[in-house]
């Protein structure tokens, strides 16, 4: 085998495991779009000037701040569409955040940590909205609004980790 072959392999084998690890911090609700891009450039620099080039790395990066504004927003959005209050949506953000690392006491891989984000989020927005209008059923109905929001972040997070790897593998199949 040569030398080359040996290199090329070693570096399209980095960059499935950047884009499975991608895929896998997704589904928590991590940002594994951006292994993906690592991936993409690495196998841009092995490969130039084939694909990917510039304008691939350009397109991901650009899918990369795009997933990670709407994250940003979503979370507020979801608690304030159901009547919640911003300290509600800091509050289901840090719990979520709480919740994947307490969640890893949860025996079930992945599935531990994502039920704790989900359970952090509901908990710390309920709390905050329970405390400030002392009504259960607005809080729950607010708390309800930051999980449906954490869910669309985490599919929308798989959707786009999904796609720039199909483009990647495809991309560099077709080249």
């Amino acid at each position: 085998m040569e030398w080359q072959t040996l290199g090329s392999f070693g570096i399209y084998s980095a960059a499935a495991l950047l884009c499975l690890v991608g895929f896998i911090l997704s589904c928590l609700s991590l940002s594994g779009t951006w292994l993906v891009l690592a991936a993409t450039g690495l196998v841009a620099w092995s490969r130039r000037p084939e694909f990917p080039g510039i304008g691939t790395l350009i397109l991901f990066i650009v899918l990369c701040i795009g997933v990670e504004v709407i994250e940003a927003f979503a979370g507020a959005w979801g608690v304030q569409k159901r009547g919640g209050s911003k300290a509600a949506g800091w509050a289901a953000l840090i719990g979520g955040f709480l919740g994947i690392f307490l969640g890893g006491f949860i025996p079930i891989p992945i599935i531990g940590n994502l039920l704790g984000m989900l359970l952090g989020s509901f908990g710390c927005a309920f709390l905050v909205e329970q405390n400030r209008m002392k009504k259960t059923d607005h809080a729950i109905h607010v708390a309800t609004g930051a999980v449906i929001a954490r869910l669309g972040v985490i599919f929308l997070k798989m959707g786009v980790t999904l796609l720039m790897s199909l483009i990647l593998a495809i991309g560099v199949g077709l080249s």
